[in-house]
C-alpha cells in the first residue's frame, strides 16, 4: 500500500520560510516522478513543483520560480519543498503526489499522479 505523509505546514508571515516533507513508504520511490500541488479556498488543485525520478530535472510553477526548491532523497524516500519569501497568495494546502509509472517525465496536471498525501495545511498571514 502507497501512503505519502506531508509535514512541515503551518502559519508564518509574509516573507517567511517553510520547509515541507512528504514521506513515502509501501514502495521504492526512486524511480518515480513526483509532484507538490496546492489548493486555495474555492480554486481547484494546481501544480507547484515537481521532481523527476533521478532528481535532475524540476519544474516549478511560474509565480514560485526563484522562491521555492524542490528536493529529494531517495535513500529516505522523502520529498522536500523549500519555500522562502512567502506570501499571502501561497496560502493553501499543500499535497505531495507520486506517479507510480517508472521513470515517467514530471507532469503539470493532477491526474497523471497515482497516489495522494493527505495535504498540510500553509497559511501566510499579510
Amino acid at each position: 500500500q502507497v501512503q505519502l505523509v506531508e509535514s512541515g505546514g503551518g502559519l508564518v508571515q509574509t516573507g517567511g520560510s517553510l520547509r515541507l516533507s512528504c514521506a513515502a513508504s509501501g514502495r521504492t520511490f526512486s524511480s518515480y516522478a513526483m509532484g507538490w500541488f496546492r489548493q486555495a479556498p474555492g480554486k481547484e488543485r494546481e501544480f507547484v513543483a515537481g521532481i523527476s525520478w533521478s532528481g535532475g530535472n524540476t519544474y516549478y510553477k511560474d509565480s514560485v520560480k526563484g522562491r521555492f526548491t524542490i528536493s529529494r532523497d531517495n535513500a529516505k524516500n522523502t520529498v522536500y519543498l523549500q519555500m522562502n519569501s512567502l506570501k499571502p497568495e501561497d496560502t493553501a494546502v499543500y499535497y505531495c503526489a507520486v506517479r507510480t509509472t517508472r521513470f515517467a517525465a514530471v507532469v503539470t496536471t493532477a491526474r497523471g499522479y497515482d497516489y495522494w498525501g493527505q495535504g498540510t495545511q500553509v497559511t501566510v498571514s499579510s
